[in-house]
Formats: C-alpha cells, structure tokens, sequence
C-alpha cells in the first residue's frame, strides 16, 4: 500500500506541477496522473486498484466533510432568495435537458436519471478556483454563486442517496421516493439538532485544553462516527461526513477546523482525482469523441442558461446572474462520484463514466476562457437590448446598489449564530412544556375535592 501511495503521489505531484506552470486547472494534472499510472495506457499495472480505490472512498469523505465545514446557515439565509430559485432553476432545468439528451441517445430509464443527475451539479472546487485564479473574489456575484454551489452539495448528497435506493431496487416508483425523501429528512433535521444542542457545548466545555492537534483528531473522529451512524441507518457514508461538517461549521471553531482540515483535503482530494483517472482508457476516448462533445456542449449551453435566468428570477442583476452562469460550466467532484456508485451498482452503461469524466476535463480546461466571455457577453445583450428590458436591467441594478448600501449599514453587529438560536428555541420549547406542565397539575390539585376538605379541616 506504501508502494501504491509513493506512485500515486508522485505523479501527480510532478504532473500537477506542470499543469501549473502552463496555467491549467491542478484538478486535470491529477485527472491525467490517473491515466498515466492506469492499466489502460501501458498496459502495466503499475498500482493495486483496490488500494486506490480504498484511499479514494476516504477522499471522497473528507471532501465531503470540508464543504460541510463551508456551510454557513445565516450566509444562506443573507442570499437565500437567489440561492433557493437558482438552485432549483439549474438543477431542474439541467435533469430534464440532461435526462432528454440521454432518451434521446436511447439510453433506457435508469442510465437517462443517472446523466442527469451527472450534469445538474457544478463543481465547487473547480468554481472556487477558477474566481479565485481569476481575481473575482470579492466580486458581487461571488456570495450567490457561492450558496448555490453549497445548496447543489447539499441536492447531490441527496440525489446519492436516491439513486442508490432505485438503482438497488431497479425502480423508480413516486411513493417510495417520497418516503425515502421525508425519512431523509428527519433524519437530518434529527442529527442536526441533536449535534447543535451537544457539540458546540461540549466544544465550548473544553475550549481552553483544545490545542490543534487535539482538534483535527477529534473533529475526524466525530466525522467517522457519523459515517458509521450513516451506514447504520441506511444511508451512504458521504451523507455522514457532510452532516458532521454542517454541524462543526456552527461552532465557534469551525474556521479553525477547515484551516486544519485544508492540508488533508488537498492530499485525499488529490488521490480521488487520480483515482478517478485511472478509470479512463484513452482508446475509449477516442471512441465516444462525439458524446463527449455533446455531453460537454449540453453542460455548457444549460449551465449558461439557467444559471442566467435562475439568478436573475432571484434578483440579483443581469451581469452578475451572467458571471455565475458562465462560471458554471462544467461538473466535478459529485458528478464523478454518481458515476462511480452507477458503475459499482452495474445499472449503468460501461460507456457513460468515461464520457463524463472526459466532458468534465473538457469543460473545466475552457472554464477560465468561458467566465472571461460573461462579460462581453453582457455587452452585446444590452446594447442590442429593446428599451424595456434596458429599463429593467437600470432597475434592478438601482435595487441591488440600494440594497448594498442598507446592509452595510447594519454591519458589525453581530447576532446569535445558529447553533446558539437553535439551541435558545429548543431550551424554551423544554422550559414552557415544563411551565405548561406544572400549571395543569396545580389546577387539577386544586380542583380536587378531597384537597379541598383536607384544606377546610
């Protein structure tokens, strides 16, 4: 296993490298890494695949448990509106359009709700990166972009968990899936609340004794235990890892954690990429060339779509509804991850995971150079737009300014967090049942007659 780890890290330090030399996204040098220290280029078998395998599931959980980590409540509640409608705008227009193309391309039911599920969400990393490289990070756009992306995490975990109990059951029937929906659900809101009421105390408890190292063991220990009470429950371990990082991230130490944390992201991150590349054959690309056109053409044309349109429903204005959209444009991390639970399930075609991998090469390679296109792309539609749409971009860039202005007014004071309000309403949801309680004993006590008499004598 130490000989499989010095290969893979290695080569993908080395290639990474230069992909940063010339520029391009890190993410691909560990993409084509995998293809290089693959069974499929040399025809060696250079690495056990089982071991990558093993170092890739446990990637995929501390990648999940990081963007946890990112998950603030209160920034969702701050741009929830454009949040809520673009989410839902992308990842509803993106399934129908990808699950259209893959009837069309006479896939049966099952691989059509797969693709779909595949092209509806971007990748964060990517994004993050690409805005970042790009010098926007302070741009106007960047919250809302940033809570949509969160709130399509949150979707693709659900959408894992979904998949795996139709693919598994080889049906898709409505009754079922909405029971797994609301068990999914209470689930959820039962860990989390559970974990609000417990965690941030215990943490503040033991703050003073909690040095870093201390911290990042305890943290990663309390994330595999909710892997474990995941599995347990029925559902996949990524589901764990992302509800324990949504529950740190409301704690007092969550920056502190992710700073920790961001090391090993980076070095497990890097072994799933590989992971996942080691699971291309070149000659298969060559062979599917046109679908990973198609497949890459559909990402980009929808993403730019209804990512534009969904933000600009939620009220942000036309240019930064435009920015997110043309920064959408590709998929990642999840969309790898749903090919790899079809491909282990065998419900879906052999074919699908290299065509989604390569598209997602493809579009992340002309990310940087599409996000550049928003802006003049802006220009054209509004110089070439009718007197009435003008007057409504004027408008609703007048809103969001006047908007700007008004919220930092208030800012600097600070609130309760979540966890603190989470844990008030719950305290008092105990006191007044207590109260209530109490008051209807004293009045049947009262009522009672032999109460009454003994008082009398």
């Amino acid at each position: 296993m130490v000989h499989d780890l010095y290969i893979l890290m290695i080569t993908a330090g080395i290639v990474a490298l230069l992909f940063k030399l010339l520029k391009q996204p890190v993410v691909l040098g560990y993409i084509v890494a995998g293809i290089l220290v693959g069974p499929h280029l040399f025809g060696e078998k250079l690495v056990d695949m089982e071991n990558v395998e093993t170092w890739g599931n446990i990637g995929v959980l501390f990648v999940l448990f990081c963007i946890g980590l990112e998950f603030r409540i209160k920034n969702l509640f701050e741009s929830g509106k454009v949040a809520l409608i673009g989410v839902a705008t992308i990842v509803i227009g993106m399934m129908l359009f990808g699950f259209g193309v893959g009837r069309f391309a006479e896939l049966d039911t099952m691989n059509s709700l797969f693709l779909a599920a595949m092209l509806c969400m971007s990748s964060t990393t990517i994004v993050m990166k690409a805005i970042d490289e790009a010098g926007l990070s302070k741009a106007r756009f960047v919250k809302g972009a940033t809570s949509i992306l969160i709130f399509e995490d949150i979707i693709a975990v659900v959408l894992l968990v979904l998949l795996s109990s139709i693919a598994v059951k080889n049906s898709f029937e409505g009754t079922v899936l909405l029971e797994k929906v609301g068990v999914l659900a209470l689930t959820l809101a039962v860990w989390f609340i559970v974990g609000i009421l417990i965690i941030p105390t215990l943490f503040r408890w033991v703050r003073p004794h909690l040095n870093d190292e201390i911290l990042i063991v305890l943290s990663l220990g309390l994330c595999l235990g909710m892997v474990l009470n995941a599995e347990a429950a029925g559902f996949s371990s990524a589901l764990g890892a992302f509800t324990m990082g949504m529950i740190l991230a409301e704690t007092k130490e969550a920056h502190r954690i992710e700073h920790l944390m961001a090391p090993l992201k980076n070095v497990f991150a890097a072994i799933f990429f590989v992971s996942v590349g080691m699971m291309i054959n070149p000659s298969s690309l060559v062979e599917y060339w046109p679908s990973i056109l198609i497949v890459a053409a559909v990402i980009i044309i929808g993403m730019i779509l209804f990512g534009t349109i969904g933000c600009w429903w939620g009220g942000e204005t036309l240019k930064d509804a435009m920015m997110t959209g043309f920064s959408f444009v590709q998929i990642g991390e999840f969309s790898f991850i749903i090919a790899a639970l079809g491909s282990k399930l065998n419900v879906t075609d052999p074919a699908i995971y290299p065509i989604i991998v390569a598209a997602s090469v493809l579009t992340t390679f002309l990310t940087p150079y599409i996000m550049k296109a928003a802006t003049p792309a802006y220009n054209f539609i509004y110089n070439h737009a009718s007197p009435r749409l003008k007057d409504n971009i004027d408008k609703r860039e007048q809103t969001v300014a006047q908007a700007e202005q008004e919220a930092a007014k208030g800012t600097g004071k600070e609130g309760p967090s979540s966890a603190e309000k989470v844990q008030h309403a719950v305290r008092r949801t105990f006191v007044t049942k207590r109260i209530v309680n109490l008051f209807f004993q004293n009045m049947s006590e009262n009522d009672n007659p032999e109460n009454d008499s003994e008082n009398e004598k």
